[in-house]
């Protein structure tokens, strides 16, 4: 019984040193295996070269977007536009709706908007260019004087009579003008077929293209970062302008009562001016406040009563930009107003007027996709008292 125990004693032992070799022998492999990571420091050389590929790299997107700018503005506004009403077509999906009519019924309002809103500035428009010579002479008689005081412009009466600043010559040249805007009106046409075209099938596909994008992460971590960075940038979007328009719609109406009490022509016009230019921060006020100046200096005879409305408008703007959106929107939509400025800055140079109002969605894209992706438990350096 002693011989067995001890033969049984001798087999464990053994089987226990075999096991430590066997593992032993296994971790061997695996580092054998494993590659070696050697860290190399970087020279000042290295670090130049890496900086020039990715400004390369920059240069040659930036270059490539501007090139196939008449594709990608319609399908990046398709884009946001499909982002902005995704809630709404979840809504119709889930009163059992299919996904690709819910897409079609939203597009077709969408459109009908736009046609309506068209149709009604229709009117004010057609008044507005039938005025415009009028309005031209009423100008530099107007600006006349004060120009005439700068000596070094050497600008008289006859400057506005003869040359290529007189009337004549702007309505000779009008044909040339009119030729361009028809020129531009076809592929007008085209990039707004394209729009409605990807608006349609982006509302309706939507879900596969985020399946499909969540889809392509191979760990469970980064395709739930995926998700929720999309319900984000959707949540964003929609809440955005949802409270952008009901409070630019505020400063619209605002802008009408201040038209028809100063005097101005058309007052609903420039209400949906204002509207419309709210969108487009710093820039959009700049260019309403100066039109709302030129046109209160066109209808008065005094300078004070020139520049109210202009001055009335922007303090309303300046009001809720600072004060009452900050309050409704609070920290949650919270972007740095340089980011912005360069943002719309570099789109519009980059896309124009359509490159202007897309600033501000792709700038929240950006942001909110930083935001989930980047760790938020970073560690705070411990500050003096």
């Amino acid at each position: 019984m002693g011989l067995s125990n001890m033969n049984d004693g001798s087999k464990g032992s053994g089987s226990s040193q075999e096991t430590t070799e066997a593992r032993a022998t296994r971790v061997t492999d695996v580092r054998r295996r494993a590659p070696h990571r050697v860290k190399a420091r970087k020279t000042a050389l290295d670090l130049a070269m890496i900086w020039s590929v990715i400004g390369i790299f920059v240069i040659l997107a930036v270059t490539a977007i501007q090139l196939a700018s008449s594709v990608l503005i319609p399908i990046t506004l398709a884009v946001v536009v499909g982002l902005i009403l995704g809630l709404a077509a979840d809504r119709l999906g889930a009163l059992g709706i299919p996904s690709m009519l819910s897409a079609l019924i939203l597009t077709t309002l969408f459109a009908a908007l736009i046609f309506f809103i068209a149709n009604t500035l229709i009117g004010p428009l057609s008044d507005l260019a039938a005025s415009a010579p009028t309005m031209a002479e009423k100008a530099v008689d107007r600006i006349l004087p004060y120009l005439q005081r700068i000596k070094w412009l050497h600008i008289t009466s006859a400057s506005f009579r003869s040359g290529p600043m007189s009337m004549e010559a702007l309505i000779e040249n009008s044909s040339t003008v009119l030729s361009t805007v028809a020129a531009r009106v076809t592929p007008a046409v085209v990039q707004t077929l394209i729009f409605f075209a990807a608006l349609v099938l982006f509302l309706g596909s939507r879900h596969a293209i985020r399946k499909t994008l969540i889809v392509a992460f191979r760990d469970r971590a980064r395709r739930l970062a995926a998700i929720r960075t999309f319900n984000a940038i959707e949540q964003a979007l929609g809440f955005y302008f949802a409270t952008a328009s009901l409070l630019y719609a505020v400063v619209g109406i605002s802008m009408t009562i201040i038209a028809w009490v100063g005097g101005l022509d058309m007052p609903v016009l420039w209400g949906f001016f204002a509207f419309l230019s709210s969108f487009v921060p710093f820039l959009g006020v700049a260019a309403m406040t100066t039109a709302l100046a030129i046109a209160g200096l066109l209808t008065h005879d005094s300078l004070l009563f020139g520049l109210l409305p202009a001055a009335a408008f922007f303090a309303v703007h300046m009001v809720m930009e600072n004060l009452v959106t900050p309050a409704v929107m609070g920290r949650r939509l919270e972007i740095n107003p340089f980011a912005v400025f360069v943002a719309i800055i570099f789109w519009t140079w980059l896309w124009g007027a359509i490159g202007a109002m897309l600033a501000v969605p792709l700038s929240l894209i950006a942001i909110t996709i930083t935001s989930e992706l980047l760790p938020q438990n970073r560690i705070q350096p411990n500050l003096p008292d």
